[in-house]
C-alpha cells in the first residue's frame, strides 16, 4: 500500500543541507511536510564556496530572505560573471559575463562582432560595468532586481549560518545536532538513521547532504563515483582570506587566473578577498602550489605579508555518483559530486536538484522509483554538460607548459565537445546545439569562453545574414548603454558600504 511522503530528514548541514531545509519547507503548504536536519557538530564544512549562479536570486527569495540582510549577513558582493586571465597564452584576459550579448542570430553576432577586440565587449555592455568595479543595480530599485544580470559572491560560513537561523526561526524546520552512527534500512529502502544522542530518527525521504562522505548514498546505499579526473586534472586547491583595507574596491567578477599547472581563483567580499590556487598533484607539488600563490599574493597585495596567513589545503576527485536517486535516498551536494569550482558549478547544482524535487515532490512512496529515474537521467546529463563546459577552458589553450598541452590531448577530449569544436569552426555555438530548456551554460557561454580563448569568427556561409542591420543597430546601442551604466551606477564599494550605514527602516523596505 503506497504511504505518503511527509517526514523528509537531511543528514548534514552546510550549504547544501540547509538551502535543502528552507527551500522544501517555504515550499510545502502549512503542516503538509515535517523536515528535520541532522548536523553532527564536530565536523567542519567545506566552507570555500564563495560563487554563486544569477538563480541564487530566485531561490533566496522563495524562502523570503530580502536582499539586504543576506548582503550583511553574509559579508556579500556582487559577482556580474568571470574574468580569466592568462589561459590562451599567459599575456590575454577575456570575459565570460552573465547577461547574454544582445539579441541576435549566432552567425550574425559573430559576423559583426569580425574578431575585432574581445568578443564580450563588442556584444555586452557589462564587461565594461566590471573593470569599472560597479554594481549592478541602484539601491533603490526592488529586492533581486537589477540593471544588469548577477550572482553573488559570499562567506559560505555565514550564509550557512544565515540558512540554519533562518529555517529553525521561521520556517519551522527542526535542528538535531548529533552524530549519525547507523543508516538502518534494506536494499534501497532507509527506515531510520541511529543517532548518537537522539537514537532512531525515522523519515520518509532522506537527504544525503554528508560532503565527499556521501554517508547515505556511497556508504549505505553503495552507489559508485564516476570518476572524471581524466578530462578534468586539478585535484588539489590551496585556500587563503586575505584582507582588505576599509574602502578598497570590490571586484566585480570573479579573477581566474592561469599558472602553469592550474588557475588561482580571487574573490572580492567587503572584508576580505578570498583566493585559491587550484591545481594537479601529477603536474605540481604542494610547495610549488604554495610559492605559485604566494607570488600572486606578492603582486595582488602588496600589503600583505603572505607567511601571515594560514593557506588551508584541500584535496578533491572530479566526478559524481552513478546514482542520484535510490531509493527513498537523494544525494545533493558535495555527496552526489564535485567538480572544480571554476564556473561556480557547485551551489547552482544544489539550487537546481531543490527545484527538480519541489517541482516534480512524490506525493507517496510508490511514485518515487519513476521521478528517481527521469532525475538520475537529468542530472547525469547536466554533470556530463559542465565537464564539457568546463574542458572547453582548457582545450583551446595555447600555453606550452606540460599541464594544458595534456589538456589538449584529443584522449582527454570528451566525444560530443570535439564534435562541437570541428562544427564551431565553421559555424557559432547555436542555441539548437543544447536541447536542455533550463541550460545551465547556453550557447551564450559557450561563445563567450570560445571567441574569448581565440577562436576565429566562421566565414561567411551561403545564407544571408537577415537581421544584419539590426544587430549592427543593437551594437551601437549597447556601447551607448555600456557608457551609460558605467556614469550612473555606484561602486560596489559604496553600494555596499552604503547598505550598511543605512537605518533599519530602510534596510526592511
Amino acid at each position: 500500500m503506497a504511504e505518503p511522503v511527509k517526514r523528509i530528514v537531511i543528514v548534514g548541514g552546510g550549504t547544501a543541507g540547509w538551502l535543502a531545509a528552507c527551500r522544501l519547507a517555504a515550499a510545502a503548504t502549512p503542516a503538509a511536510l515535517d523536515v528535520t536536519l541532522i548536523e553532527a557538530p564536530d565536523i567542519p564544512t567545506i566552507g570555500v564556496g564563495e560563487g554563486t549562479w544569477p538563480t541564487m536570486r530566485r531561490t533566496l527569495s522563495r524562502i523570503g530572505i530580502a536582499e539586504p540582510d543576506f548582503l550583511a549577513a553574509c559579508d556579500g558582493a556582487f559577482k556580474q560573471g568571470s574574468r580569466f586571465i592568462g589561459w590562451r597564452n599567459g599575456s590575454d584576459a577575456y570575459y565570460h559575463p552573465f547577461t547574454p550579448p544582445v539579441e541576435g542570430e549566432a552567425r550574425t553576432l559573430a559576423a559583426a562582432w569580425g574578431g575585432q577586440g574581445a568578443f564580450a565587449d563588442a556584444v555586452c555592455a557589462q564587461p565594461a560595468v566590471c573593470d569599472a568595479g560597479l554594481a549592478p543595480r541602484q539601491s533603490a530599485m526592488p529586492d533581486y532586481a537589477g540593471a544588469l544580470n548577477y550572482a553573488y559572491h559570499l562567506d559560505a560560513g555565514r550564509f550557512a549560518a544565515l540558512l540554519r537561523s533562518h529555517a529553525t526561526e521561521k520556517l519551522g524546520v527542526r535542528h538535531i545536532a548529533d552524530r549519525v552512527e547507523r543508516v538502518v534500512g534494506d536494499g534501497d529502502r532507509i527506515a531510520a538513521v541511529e543517532t548518537r544522542e537522539h537514537g532512531r530518527i525515522e523519515g520518509d525521504l532522506f537527504i544525503d547532504c554528508t560532503g565527499h562522505a556521501a554517508l547515505l548514498i556511497g556508504g549505505h546505499c553503495g552507489v559508485p563515483f564516476v570518476d572524471r579526473s581524466n578530462i578534468l586534472f586539478n585535484d588539489r586547491a590551496l585556500a587563503v582570506q586575505v584582507p582588505v583595507a576599509p574602502g578598497s574596491p570590490i571586484a566585480a567578477q570573479t579573477d581566474a587566473t592561469a599558472h602553469e599547472a592550474g588557475w588561482i581563483w580571487d574573490v572580492g567580499l567587503p572584508a576580505r578577498r578570498g583566493v585559491g590556487c587550484v591545481y594537479a598533484a601529477a603536474h605540481m607539488s604542494d610547495d610549488q602550489a604554495a610559492a605559485v600563490l604566494t607570488g600572486y599574493l606578492a603582486r595582488t597585495a602588496p600589503d600583505c605579508d603572505p607567511a601571515s596567513l594560514a593557506f588551508r589545503r584541500l584535496s578533491f576527485r572530479s566526478g559524481h555518483r552513478e546514482r542520484f536517486w535510490v531509493g527513498n535516498c537523494l544525494a545533493i551536494g558535495l555527496s552526489a559530486g564535485f567538480l572544480e569550482p571554476l564556473e561556480a558549478s557547485a551551489i547552482v547544482l544544489i539550487e537546481l536538484s531543490l527545484d527538480a524535487l519541489i517541482d516534480d515532490f512524490p506525493a507517496s512512496d510508490a511514485a518515487i522509483p519513476a521521478i528517481a529515474r527521469r532525475f538520475d537521467a537529468r542530472f547525469r546529463a547536466r554533470w556530463d554538460r559542465i565537464v564539457e563546459f568546463l574542458k572547453l577552458h582548457y582545450v583551446l589553450s595555447e600555453r606550452t607548459e606540460p599541464y594544458w598541452q595534456a589538456h589538449r590531448d584529443p584522449a582527454s577530449v570528451p566525444p560530443r565537445l570535439a564534435e562541437w569544436l570541428d562544427l564551431w569552426r565553421d559555424r557559432p555555438p547555436m542555441p539548437a546545439d543544447f536541447d536542455a530548456v533550463d541550460e545551465l551554460f547556453p550557447a551564450a557561454s559557450h561563445q563567450y569562453v570560445l571567441y574569448g580563448m581565440g577562436a576565429a569568427p566562421p566565414a561567411s556561409g551561403a545564407m544571408r545574414l537577415a537581421d544584419a542591420d539590426e544587430v549592427a543597430a543593437r551594437i551601437a546601442q549597447q556601447r551607448q548603454r555600456a557608457r551609460t551604466l558605467v556614469a550612473s551606477l555606484p561602486t560596489q564599494r559604496a553600494y555596499l558600504d552604503g547598505l550598511r550605514a543605512a537605518p533599519p527602516l530602510a534596510k526592511a523596505r
